[in-house]
């Protein structure tokens, strides 16, 4: 199972807070030893230790959508991604 570090609702600066979250990331790595991943944004910071079990060449995250408005750390699997 991979790990996911949020933080949100920022009162200090993400910057500030940043390697924090880096550092709360390291200790959650052993879950997910394949690929590392974060994002700083103004409101929040998430980071991502993925496990590679299906496709470890991608997948890396956090996943941004088209126009990068939205961010998303998850841990799940399509189990029918091969019919799809």
């Amino acid at each position: 199972m991979c790990g996911i570090v949020g933080v949100f609702d920022l009162k200090k600066q993400s910057k500030q807070l940043r390697s924090q979250v880096l550092e709360m990331s390291k200790k959650i790595r052993h879950r997910g030893p394949d690929w590392s991943g974060i994002y700083t944004g103004e409101k929040a910071i998430l980071a991502h230790e993925r496990l590679a079990i299906v496709d470890p060449q991608s997948g890396g995250q956090p996943l941004f959508s088209k126009d990068k408005k939205l961010v998303l750390a998850v841990n799940g699997e399509i189990y029918n991604h091969q019919e799809i």
